[in-house]
């Protein structure tokens, strides 16, 4: 398949409900409204082809960039590639769920999430702490250094009240996701989330949105969920 043939058929499986979702999430022109699941066929077929992937990123189109993440090859990607990406990453659902999920199947994450948080960037400082989300979360716990996601607690607690607004809700998954996926920090990630406590994300044209991740450590421990891994990453 080439780009124009991918093109046509997301095309073909537009909807105008989706289309008004992704819009209000921050997404805006050209865009189709494809549901992620109904891109799984035509993703069946491709498999992974990663200039088909690139043709379609450079697009511009939502739903084809969020394909080409599907389509991609992370490990063949280089850091400049996934900053080129991520400086056409316009809003979080591309930035958050496109690029970090492609990077977090690399063999290079950490160093290029590392390099995104330092960046004082908001999508990228959000990229970076999503990458890591995604990593603890299908990763296994020696795959990580204990001391340095500890020292990375310690920067939530202390910056986010202050962090940009996105970065905000991806530094809130970071504590969350470290309680419940890195078991040898789930009692310092509920003690962060609790000395955090309740972090107000402004969002444009909506009400704020108070996030706090002491209540999903918890209900995980009360379910006996503590360590656990997601078998796939992209869709």
């Amino acid at each position: 398949m080439n780009s124009e043939t991918v093109m046509q058929e997301l095309e073909a499986l537009s909807k105008e409900r989706m289309k008004k979702i992704y819009m209000s999430n921050g997404a805006h022109e050209p865009l189709f409204g494809v549901a992620t699941g109904a891109m799984k066929p035509i993703a069946k077929k491709i498999k992974i082809d990663q200039q088909l992937a690139e043709e379609l990123y450079a697009t511009g189109n939502y739903d084809a960039m969020y394909f080409a993440g599907i389509i991609a090859n992370p490990k063949g990607m280089t850091a400049e590639d996934y900053d080129r990406w991520l400086d056409s990453a316009y809003f979080y659902m591309l930035s958050d769920y496109v690029v970090a999920v492609t990077l977090s199947e690399s063999d290079i994450a950490q160093e290029v999430a590392d390099k995104w948080i330092a960046s004082g960037e908001e999508l990228r400082m959000s990229a970076g702490w999503s990458c890591y989300c995604w990593l603890l979360g299908s990763r296994k716990d020696e795959e990580f250094s204990e001391s340095k996601l500890s020292e990375m607690l310690d920067l939530v607690k202390d910056t986010i009240h202050d962090a940009p607004e996105r970065t905000k809700s991806a530094m809130n998954n970071f504590i969350e996701t470290v309680g419940v996926s890195f078991k040898p920090l789930t009692d310092k990630a509920l003690e962060t989330a609790k000395q955090v406590g309740t972090v107000e994300m402004r969002r444009e044209g909506k009400k704020n949105s108070p996030l706090n991740a002491t209540a999903a450590i918890e209900k995980a421990m009360e379910k006996d969920r503590i360590g656990f891994k997601r078998r796939y990453v992209r869709c």
